[in-house]
């Protein structure tokens, strides 16, 4: 089976770098290119986005910075490449033009790539008859995260809100040490208190996730999708 290449943006980064480590021994992708902050010594990675795709890629994986996103986007969209991206800090615009790419080429974007974190969104749904109780969502990460609370907390927050059908307060963010990522999902009644947690343990997990879902991505029809599909 011939492999697909794919290019990746964030290269420099220590999440890009993670992808590219698992794209080495990966059954059906392949490392074809990147984009990166500074020049590399390899000509497949680049410092800017090229017109047309470089030879030898099929997708997409993002891990860079929304002042990236928007470019990259419309990249992939003129080329027709499959987009699996897990960047933060994404405007409510940029977050809109994920669904009109969605009509154009296949798409899937979340603010975490771990599938435990997909699990875990999942669960929530089932505090649909559990609406009287009080919810916190509390998430702690490294002290060199920028956004606060994180993408994933608001992410679980929101599917919070529509399941539960009311105003839940927003995440308590806490910043410390090199913590990869603890989110916890408080349900406390007078009687009893629910706690659904994730911790990811290390970064490869957000890696593995992305190179598993880029894997998924390449064989779908264009559209928006989320890390629950692979569950399905």
């Amino acid at each position: 089976m011939k492999k697909r290449g794919v290019f990746v943006s964030g290269y420099s980064g220590r999440m890009g770098q993670e992808v590219a480590n698992l794209l080495e021994d990966h059954s059906t992708l392949k490392f074809a290119g990147g984009l990166a902050k500074a020049p590399e010594k390899s000509k497949s990675v680049v410092k800017s986005l090229p017109e047309k795709k470089p030879n030898g890629v099929d997708l997409v994986i993002d891990f860079s910075l929304p002042t990236v996103f928007t470019k990259l986007l419309n990249f992939c969209r003129k080329n027709k490449l499959p987009l699996v991206s897990g960047t933060t800090g994404l405007d409510a615009k940029q977050l809109n033009s994920i669904e009109m790419a969605g009509k154009e080429i296949p798409v899937l974007w979340a603010p975490n790539m771990s599938l435990g974190v997909a699990v875990i969104n999942e669960m929530i749904k089932n505090l649909e008859s559990f609406d009287e109780a009080d919810f916190q969502i509390e998430e702690f990460h490294h002290n060199k995260k920028l956004d606060k609370p994180s993408g994933t907390a608001l992410f679980l927050q929101k599917t919070l809100r529509k399941t539960v059908k009311k105003k839940v307060p927003r995440p308590l963010a806490i910043r410390g040490g090199g913590i990869y990522g603890i989110h916890k999902v408080h349900a406390m009644t007078d009687e009893e208190h629910i706690i659904i947690e994730h911790s990811a343990l290390n970064r490869s997990v957000f890696a593995r996730g992305a190179v598993r879902a880029a894997s998924w991505l390449a064989d779908q029809s264009p559209g928006q999708y989320h890390l629950a599909d692979l569950l399905k």
